[in-house]
């Protein structure tokens, strides 16, 4: 199981990151394939093509070796889960290390475990020692490398490409997963059912083999260092709280629950619905699979267009219709080529959904915290997809697979009707630009870097008249102060006297305060205008105190 691009789910180096990586001038969008222009990007793109297609091939021997082995829907399904649980367990963790260490090393690191797992995977399988407990760990173990390559994976397109040509190399990241799509599950059904599945796990070993060469030819240039690096833990922390507080993510996370955990019944049970109810062989199966790929691949080449024509959100809400009356074609349908339409319409809705929201998500962040919120795009999804395969597995047990097909497609509608309640909104590029407005502060004395909690307190002399005004305005400014670092926040009147207001925030240490002023955007500056001429260039009175105990 390899490691896709970002198509499912950074720190940028000084001036021009994806000009240093490639080494060519920053240019404009350029179309739908401007982003192959970019050497590195094209050598990546190529590489993970050919590993996709392993995936795909290991994806029909895991399949059907389980359904050989197991008649069970329930773990036939649970393939699909190992694969998936890692990446729910281990996103936030991934995103973190993606943030703090080298992403090229981190991911050669988890290239070679996963070639590694396949290459013992194929071997105890062409021993004949194989059997379901075994197929399931080994599975898992793919997924462990998956999980940790991910975020790094996802983080790394902005240095590949500019910011303009961002959303056309994500679509061509997912044109490539779904070509392997289209291409790998027809090669597994035909290297199955003409030698066995050790066949289709040794072929995916080998297909680690090109991102491994690529990965380590490349000299990714690293980010100058101006502060102590984070610790995991607290990168964790501000991981999560930016996350909490910061709406436009809330919303794509929300969004991503909601259409994979029905969408995930299509993986869960179509191979018991091949084996068993269409009594197809593993190649008709591999090329069923591959028409839901070509659906994929025609919604890819169409994308740009629908998008010229379609906001984000409503188009994530058609794609969710379609979807939903593709798991009812599922349900209704027993011929083979009324179900290929069926699998093409639900590969079309798949790659629209996925595509727009993790172009929501690439785009809706700080570059300082990328990949800890892409791990949180991954843990959603990957943990929807692995908890939905597992349920679906069950309800087929007890329902049916027609049923719990049209339960899903039910699940689906559900998902396009909570969307006007989250609606997707583009976030103005402007506002996530750094703004450096607030000035380092002048001390007595220089705090140790991992001295803290840091109490910050700013005092401002507010006229009775515009206070209301004033509170509105510093309520926006919480939800920022906690998102770029702070614990704690509050907003203090003196009881002593009425025009003074007094905002007071923690952070954790001096080290992260000092990362605060460097994580200050465009938007935290025009709302300390605004405060500023509401109170006619009267600026606050700033006070850092430190607590006291031992340093650490």
């Amino acid at each position: 199981m390899s490691t896709a691009l970002p198509a499912s789910t950074s720190t940028t180096v000084v001036g021009d990151p994806r000009a240093a990586a490639s080494g060519s001038r920053a240019p404009g969008a350029g179309g739908a394939w401007a982003p192959l222009r970019e050497r590195l990007f094209r050598s990546l793109w190529i590489a993970n093509l050919a590993s996709q297609v392993g995936t795909w091939v290991h994806e029909i021997g895991a399949a059907w070796l389980m359904a050989s082995l197991s008649p069970s829907p329930l773990w036939i399904a649970l393939v699909q889960a190992a694969g998936s649980f890692p990446l729910f367990l281990l996103s936030l963790p991934a995103g973190a290390l993606a943030d703090l260490f080298d992403r090229r090393v981190l991911l050669l690191w988890a290239q070679a475990w996963m070639l590694l797992a396949a290459v013992v995977l194929a071997a105890t399988t062409f021993a004949g020692v194989t059997g379901p407990l075994l197929l399931l760990l080994g599975t898992f173990a793919l997924g462990l490398g998956t999980a940790i390559a991910a975020p790094a994976w996802a983080s790394l397109t902005p240095e590949l490409v500019s910011r303009a040509r961002l959303p056309a190399a994500i679509a061509l990241q997912s044109l490539a997963v779904n070509l392997a799509r289209s291409v790998g599950p027809a090669l597994g059904g035909f290297l199955v059912a003409a030698w066995s599945p050790a066949a289709a796990f040794g072929l995916n070993a080998l297909s680690f083999l090109g991102v491994l060469w690529v990965l380590a030819r490349w000299r990714r240039p690293r980010p100058a260092e101006t502060m102590p690096r984070e610790s995991f833990g607290g990168a964790l922390r501000a991981g999560l709280r930016y996350a909490l507080h910061a709406p436009p993510l809330r919303i794509v996370l929300v969004r991503a629950g909601a259409f994979i955990v029905p969408a995930s019944a299509l993986w869960a049970l179509l191979p018991s619905l091949a084996r068993y109810e269409l009594a197809i062989d593993a190649a008709t199966y591999g090329v069923l699979l591959g028409a839901f790929g070509i659906g994929a691949v025609l919604g890819a080449l169409l994308l740009p267009r629908w998008r010229k024509r379609f906001s984000a959100h409503r188009l994530v809400q058609l794609a969710g219709f379609v979807y939903a009356a593709a798991l009812v074609g599922l349900a209704e349908l027993r011929s083979f080529f009324p179900l290929a339409l069926a699998m093409g319409a639900a590969g079309g809705a798949w790659l629209s959904t996925l595509s727009t929201l993790n172009v929501a998500a690439q785009t809706s962040v700080h570059d300082w915290v990328r990949a800890r919120a892409l791990s949180l795009y991954g843990l959603v999804f990957f943990g929807a997809l692995a908890l939905g395969s597992s349920g679906w597995g069950a309800l087929a047990e007890l329902l049916g697979l027609a049923w719990s097909f049209r339960v899903a497609a039910l699940l689906a509608l559900f998902g396009v009707a909570l969307s006007l309640r989250a609606k997707l909104a583009p976030v103005p590029p402007s506002t996530l630009a750094p703004s450096r407005h607030w000035p380092m502060p002048t001390l007595d004395f220089e705090p140790h870097a991992h001295d803290g909690p840091v109490e910050i307190t700013l005092e401002y002399r507010v006229p009775l008249d515009r206070q209301e005004t004033f509170l509105a305005l510093l309520d926006e400014r919480r939800s920022l102060r906690l998102r770029e670092g702070a614990f704690s926040w509050r907003m203090l009147r003196d009881l002593e006297d009425d025009e003074l207001f007094v905002e007071r925030f923690e952070v954790p240490s001096w080290a992260e305060h000092l990362r605060q002023h460097a994580r200050t955007t465009l938007d935290d500056g025009e709302l300390q205008e605004r405060i500023e001429a509401l109170l006619e260039g009267q600026k606050p009175r700033v006070r850092h105190r430190l607590s006291v105990r031992q340093r650490t």
